[in-house]
């Protein structure tokens, strides 16, 4: 299954996505939320879908797509997670997976607008494969890791390089600022993935090819990431885990090459669609 929210920002309902007609569940389904992936939503949805299919409301073409899910307790990343990005960024690839958080507020729709910070010189794009946790994960077994997983996300891990690596202590400073978050435009449930580490990821920059990986090039494979990430934290229904971007962020560039006004950034990975954002300077 695709699970689609749309709506204007704030009031998302629930959809899908069905042989190219977006349907409306709002109807049966509050919301992709923890509750609905707690209370075993995917299987009830499919049974909404199986019962009604065509019956189900079409959702008005041009309507805004949101985040495919509500907001998580929960962003939580992964730095340096392939081998080629390391490179670029002279980092020495990890011993172990590089966990920072991303604020939940940073979270936007896949083809909204990203805000450059207020006195923001170095932002910066990442393509990402995202993992969406179906179930309350905590010291899980790597063999089991995948149980856990409700579906995939596309994501743009979007950076301020100078408020994560000038100003001192973590990098959480440069992921969560607001639009930071771009993320969808669908959930695809993992049995629509046939080889989750065998996926093409790219992303361009008005046009221009900046990022063209494949997660076959994951350092840390997804299994591994769920099974370490909660050894440290709770993972809860909705979560979001974020493995990581290939080579091509303008940080590795000689010269560097960083986000202005008026540029826009259109990424997509194999079987999770695409997006686009364009870049706004901060006006508040």
């Amino acid at each position: 299954m695709k699970l689609i929210r749309f709506g204007n920002p704030g009031h998302e309902k629930p959809g899908v996505l069905i042989d190219g007609k977006q349907l409306d569940v709002s109807a049966h389904f509050d919301d992709y939320n923890e509750a609905f992936f707690a209370e075993d939503g995917l299987n009830r949805l499919a049974d909404v879908i199986r019962e009604l299919g065509a019956e189900l409301p079409e959702i008005p073409a041009g309507i805004r797509l949101g985040a495919p899910i509500a907001r998580p307790s929960k962003i939580v990343c992964i730095g340096l997670n392939y081998i080629d990005h390391a490179k670029e960024t002279n980092a020495t690839p990890p011993a172990e997976p590089v966990i920072f958080m991303k604020s939940t507020t940073a979270l936007i729709g896949p083809n909204d607008n990203v805000t450059i910070p207020r006195g923001s010189e170095k932002t910066d794009w990442e393509v990402e494969l995202a993992i969406v946790i179906g179930k309350k994960a905590s010291y899980v077994e790597e063999a089991e890791a995948l149980d856990y997983v409700a579906g995939y996300v596309l994501h743009n891990d979007i950076s301020e390089r100078a408020y994560q690596l000038e100003r001192g202590g973590t990098w959480d400073k440069g992921k969560g600022c607001d639009t930071f978050a771009p993320i969808g435009p669908w959930l695809v449930t993992k049995d629509e993935i046939s080889d989750v580490h065998n996926l093409r990821l790219w992303l361009t920059v008005n046009g221009q090819k900046m990022q063209d990986g494949n997660t076959s090039n994951l350092i840390f494979k997804i299994p591994h990431l769920i099974a370490y990430t909660s050894q440290f934290m709770t993972l809860l229904p909705g979560d979001i885990i974020s493995t990581g971007t290939p080579a091509g962020v303008g940080l590795g560039m000689n010269p560097q090459v960083y986000l202005k006004p008026g540029d826009l950034m259109e990424l997509g990975i194999d079987g999770l669609g695409t997006s686009r954002q364009e870049c706004f300077a901060f006006n508040r």
